[in-house]
């Protein structure tokens, strides 16, 4: 597919990553030698472009000399949490308006029957029901002119900014979804407004109406802040001469600004994202196919998995208690930084997060106005955090650590030394629940791979963890402590698009699948750019209810991808059953070149035996008694459990 270049990049020659989280705004600079360049600044809370740009600023880059910026952006996980998105009016086939509030009837929590999920982003009395019916064989119910124009009105009328639209089985026929939604734009046209629709075929062509909707409202209700958000970053970097930003999708690749703005649910998990990217780039070069990795930053921990060398994507799953049904990075993320903040239950236990110090004010001893212990004040009182200047402006006063741990340890009636171990032994639990989530509960044994630790917190964290998993490997990565800005900068522009194909694949010949996957790459490389496809089909055993996703290539027959279907299934889950296999959807995605990093070590290092405080250009490392850390030629650390 040869075509033009695209969007987000010019002739320089620096690709550069941009990662804002909670606490700190962290850049890679990736040279055309691939060599790579830091920095760090503390992130601006009520305006997140101003850290992209005071990074840039420290970074020292000329603007002539990028070429591309990849930014990683929390802004719809934020909307998702705050419920601050726009104002979304639903469209649903009559009868089945309550899609959102039945969900799959399973409960918030088996066994507490007080909890409850989390209410729909749309409120019931806004769902308005449409007078149609599709089955899977056609139509059942025509989409008349007279009941359209009484839903557009009724739609228009309650002054919506978004509208979500999905119809059934609108994945295998869109034809009523595509109507109304013309309908609708032409109406809200006419009265002078500018009101987006957004059609579930366009979001999520697949099976499962519930997942479908709540993508689709999720879309809808994220992408006004998000469009609003890339216009003002574009402009404000434009004015300083840097071209518009990529943006990292949750699925690990990035998008042009316009086409993000877009696919704005698509980027629920884009800070994350570029973290395990950046991970999985360093078990390449050290050989490694299988990993967890984890991203302690000041806000949360990032856990991560790693198969064959590459991050593991999966079929979407909930952000922020929303069902997002889009392919990404499997991440499970826990509040547990080092901004923590330590706090005592009314039965007198001690717990560390949810709430977040963040950057503002901050742990107590950034001296910036924060008086409550976290996890980085009890890192400061152990030593294990060097009092003085810091990267990002910090300068840690360890007394303040002091006074802040004491108002834990006092009615505690232990010594402050105490109190700051059991605070981030408390924290190591809850990142060591979120580490078996990801590997035990998929038949991944921890023992047997290693653990990859990066971000701020990582590499002082990272043996506890290690130990508490059974796991006697910890891999502390070159650029530990900003490696989601260096995963940013080496992540390649992706896109993706699901073809729905519901059909047992006996039904298929040979051809019929090329010319299917064939198509959806065509029309999914639109003319802008020379893009390498590949290709999955989701698939499972007549009667499941879950599917596996099978790599499949234009050369494979179907009997070869149903072989395919059947060992993957005994491997995941121990048994195959005596059944036709059938397909549902068709992945395509349609990947650039990523750009290649140098990976060496640029100062001599010793072997280093525990226990012991190992300072790094972006972190601190933590070699615990027991453990030997080594030093790596691509740079980092190897740590190992003494036998």
């Amino acid at each position: 597919m040869n075509t033009k270049a695209g969007e987000g990049t010019r002739a320089g020659t620096v690709a550069v990553g941009i990662d804002v989280g909670g606490t700190f705004t962290d850049l890679a600079a990736v040279h055309d030698d691939g060599a790579v360049s830091t920095s760090k600044v503390l992130s601006v809370p009520g305006d997140r472009a101003q850290g992209v740009l005071d990074a840039l600023q420290a970074a020292g880059v000329a603007a002539s000399a990028v070429s591309s910026i990849a930014h990683g952006t929390t802004v719809v996980t934020n909307l998702l949490l705050e419920r601050r998105g726009a104002r979304v009016v639903a469209c649903a086939t009559r009868g089945f308006t309550d899609l959102l509030e039945l969900r799959r009837q399973e409960r918030a929590a088996l066994y507490d029957l007080s909890q409850q999920h989390p209410a729909p982003l749309v409120a019931p009395d806004q769902v308005f029901g449409v007078p149609e019916r599709m089955a899977p064989e056609g139509v059942v119910e025509p989409l008349t002119d007279a009941g359209m124009h009484a839903v557009v009105h009724a739609v228009l009328d309650a002054d919506p900014e978004t509208i979500a639209v999905t119809l059934l089985h609108a994945y295998a026929h869109p034809a009523h979804e595509q109507q109304l939604a013309e309908a609708l734009r032409a109406e809200s046209a006419r009265r002078g407004t500018a009101v987006d629709v957004i059609t579930s075929h366009d979001v999520l062509p697949e099976i499962r109406e519930y997942e479908r909707m709540a993508s689709t409202v999720a879309e809808a209700y994220a992408r006004p802040a998000v469009r609003r958000y890339l216009d003002g970053l574009s402009s404000r970097l434009s004015a300083r001469g840097y071209p518009a930003p990529r943006v990292m999708t949750s699925s690990g690749g990035t998008l042009t600004a316009a086409v993000a703005a877009q696919h704005a649910a698509a980027l629920a998990l884009s800070g994350p994202a570029g973290g395990v990217t950046g991970a999985a780039a360093v078990a390449r070069a050290l050989g490694v196919a299988r990993a967890l990795t984890i991203d302690i930053g000041g806000t949360s921990a990032d856990v991560g998995l790693i198969e064959d060398g590459e991050p593991l994507v999966e079929r979407g799953g909930n952000v922020a208690g929303v069902p997002i049904a889009l392919p990404r990075v499997l991440v499970e993320a826990v509040a547990a930084g080092g901004g923590s903040i330590a706090w005592l239950d009314d039965g007198g236990a001690l717990r560390a997060g949810p709430e977040s110090a963040g950057a503002a004010p901050g742990p107590a001893a950034y001296a910036r106005g924060g008086e409550r212990a976290t996890v980085t004040d009890a890192h400061v009182v152990l030593g294990t955090i060097a009092a003085g200047d810091w990267s990002g402006g910090v300068r840690i006063d360890r007394n303040r650590a002091r006074a802040a741990l004491a108002a834990i340890a006092d009615p505690l009636g232990v010594s402050v030394e105490r109190a700051a171990t059991a605070v981030i032994a408390t924290a190591d639990a809850t990142m060591a629940r979120a580490l078996r989530r990801v590997s035990v509960e998929r038949g991944v044994d921890p023992r047997g791979i290693p653990l990859i630790a990066f971000g701020g917190g990582g590499p002082l964290h990272a043996c506890g963890l290690a130990q508490l998993l059974g796991m006697r490997q910890v891999i502390v990565p070159p650029h530990a402590g900003v490696l989601s800005a260096v995963g940013l900068a080496l992540a390649p522009e992706r896109r993706e698009s699901l073809t729905s194909c519901t059909r047992a694949l006996s039904q298929w010949s040979d051809d019929e699948m090329r010319v299917l996957l064939h198509q959806a790459a065509r029309v999914l490389a639109a003319g802008e750019m020379s893009l390498e496809a590949r290709w999955s089909l989701r698939a499972r055993y007549v009667g499941q209810g879950y599917e596996l996703d099978i790599p499949v290539t234009l050369d494979d027959s179907v009997s070869q991808v149903t072989d395919r279907f059947v060992a993957r299934h005994e491997q995941r889950t121990g048994f195959t059953l005596d059944r036709e296999v059938e397909c549902i959807s068709a992945r395509t995605t349609l990947s650039g070149v990523a750009r290649t990093v140098r990976w060496h070590r640029t100062q001599r290092a010793d072997t280093v035996h525990g226990a012991a405080v190992v300072p790094l250009p972006d972190a601190t490392l933590l070699v615990a008694a027991g453990w030997t850390a080594r030093p790596l030629d691509i740079g980092g650390w190897m740590l190992e459990a003494d036998v």
